[in-house]
């Protein structure tokens, strides 16, 4: 049965849609859109997270510009200089005045607002007084502030989320989409981080030698790790649908979700996959699934938690995972069950022969 109710457009929003139109219309008159122009190894960004040099930010205040300066010299990457060129920023937001004209006080009371009220962790808060101190005593000479020495934080013993290898294969195969299913598997299987298996080029592919090349991975460092040859031939299919000149994991881009559409948008795309793309995939298949709260890094935590448990050395997980102190490495030992059963079982020996 039909309804007979009638359903109106209010004549604003019916003149703002007009509107609308009628300057789309007339734009692309005007200006017609250029063809895309084909993707080529010299115009393709290869990094997932695009970061500029603070040197090229428009600066409030001098010293800004002076502080930009002097992280790029103290600093290769721009992603650093970025997180202590934002922390002064947010420093100078926060009280509303040129960060030079600050005193001790004022910066005292600024750190006793983000512990106290925002509720940074420590590791946030030493980034914020490692960049405060850069600014406050290396560049503008206030060796005589105590408010640095004052400043303490502890890291909370925290264990990273792990998943089981059950829930690793029901979230794998909760991803329906085989282009955002592949390099979550990637991550599992080798143990990536999120920005090292976005970055990866046709060229980082060693498919003969079982090997997988990581290029300038946190710390500028290269690594080499292990490659399952029945990875290497999924990859190879995953290539094969886009044939992107340089990039393993091109972006996806928005538009018409046909095959075509999408193997000629990923082919032509100048840089790759988006991080945020993959991380939020991940979180609404974890919650539709039931899985416990977990992240794309989580699946690096379950690397290397499931190779100890079936045995591998720790120095050899450490060289797999790029970590350049074990006892990164070490935190893995609190997460196996392994371990965890044998302690049980030495336990249940203690208690064997106890008086009752």
């Amino acid at each position: 049965m039909q309804s007979t109710k009638s359903y109106t457009i209010h004549p604003k929003y019916l003149k703002n849609a007009q509107a609308r139109r009628q300057a789309q219309t007339r734009d692309s008159a005007v200006t017609p859109k250029p063809a895309p122009t084909p993707a080529t190894a010299s115009t393709v960004r290869t990094t997932p997270q695009d970061f500029a040099n603070p040197v090229d930010y428009e600066h409030p205040y001098e010293y800004m510009g002076r502080f930009a300066q002097a992280l790029a010299l103290r600093y290769d990457a721009n992603r650093t200089r970025h997180a202590y060129y934002r922390q002064v920023r947010l420093i100078h937001e926060h009280l509303g005045v040129d960060p030079a004209q600050i005193t001790e006080g004022q910066l005292r009371e600024y750190f006793l607002y983000v512990k106290l009220q925002k509720h940074w962790k420590p590791k946030s808060i030493r980034l914020a007084l490692a960049a405060a101190r850069q600014y406050f005593v290396d560049l503008l000479g206030h060796t005589d502030w105590k408010v640095f020495r004052q400043i303490r934080t502890k890291d909370h013993d925290e264990l990273p989320a792990v998943l089981t290898r059950q829930q690793v294969r029901q979230l794998l195969a909760g991803i329906r989409l085989r282009r955002y299913r592949t390099p979550i598997k990637l991550i599992y299987v080798c143990g990536l981080r999120l920005s090292e298996c976005l970055a990866l080029t046709i060229h980082d592919i060693k498919g003969k030698e079982n090997k997988l090349l990581i290029r300038n991975s946190k710390g500028h460092k290269d690594r080499i790790v292990p490659l399952p040859t029945s990875l290497y031939e999924e990859l190879r299919r995953y290539w094969s649908f886009h044939q992107h000149p340089l990039l393993l994991f091109p972006n996806v881009g928005k538009g018409e979700n046909s095959l075509e559409a999408v193997a000629k948008r990923m082919h032509e795309a100048t840089a790759p996959m988006s991080c945020s793309a993959l991380q939020r995939l991940l979180i609404a298949a974890r919650k539709e699934l039931n899985l416990p709260a977990a992240s794309i890094h989580s699946l690096r935590h379950s690397f290397a938690t499931h190779l100890l448990e079936a045995g591998a050395h720790l120095h050899t997980i450490q060289q797999l995972l790029g970590h350049k102190h074990i006892t990164s490495t070490m935190v893995y030992l609190h997460l196996t069950h392994q371990t965890t059963r044998e302690a049980l079982g030495l336990m249940d020996e203690l208690c064997r022969n106890l008086p009752r």
